[in-house]
């Protein structure tokens, strides 16, 4: 088909690079990822009013860095509110997801949702000694970090955070991990 003035284009747009933005997130559903929630604690700017606000966020861009000393990284998508808030707030916490937190999940993926404190009310969690942000109770795992370097890639902000504090609560939670293959959560095996 010829494409005229008139016509509309059947393809998706092509970066120059040769690959469309539906090839390339088709491509990488296929690769499998742990699933986290991101939290952190928006310190209330005056002194005398509430104690400030919990923010999460569901990610599946989450790795390892380092050993020594211990460094994880994190991806966010540029101006989210985590974006925001971790330029401001240095201190975050990362709560690995068994397979039986796919509603925590799902619940902080959402778009245009409702309020954070709202999300957060009937999940079980305790309040981080070193970030002061949420751990969500029967985690595989729970981490929480400071932020050592940020840096720009593409339309996200990648956030290196020195680990601080990890612990395995309650042996590690139930059952496997939470993971992220195809579009949606899944169980291994």
């Amino acid at each position: 088909m010829l494409n005229t003035p008139s016509s509309t284009p059947l393809v998706p747009p092509v970066h120059a690079d040769g690959v469309s933005n539906d090839e390339f997130r088709a491509a990488m559903s296929r690769l499998a990822a742990g699933v986290v929630l991101v939290t952190a604690h928006e310190p209330q700017p005056d002194p005398q009013g509430p104690s400030g606000e919990d923010v999460g966020m569901t990610a599946t861009s989450f790795m390892s860095v380092s050993l020594d000393p211990p460094l994880v990284l994190i991806s966010l998508r540029e101006g989210s509110r985590m974006d925001d808030l971790l330029a401001e707030q240095p201190h975050w916490a990362v709560s690995v997801l068994s397979e039986s937190q796919g509603h925590i999940a799902g619940r902080f993926a959402m778009k245009n949702r409702i309020s954070d404190r709202l999300l957060f009310e009937d999940i079980p969690y305790e309040r981080g000694v070193a970030s002061g942000a949420l751990l969500v109770r029967g985690a595989l795992a729970t981490l929480e970090c400071r932020t050592e370097q940020v840096m720009t890639a593409g339309d996200h902000t990648l956030v290196i955070g020195r680990v601080l504090t990890a612990e395995m609560p309650g042996g590690g939670g139930d059952g496997g991990p939470l993971t992220y293959f195809r579009g949606k959560y899944r169980r291994l095996g």
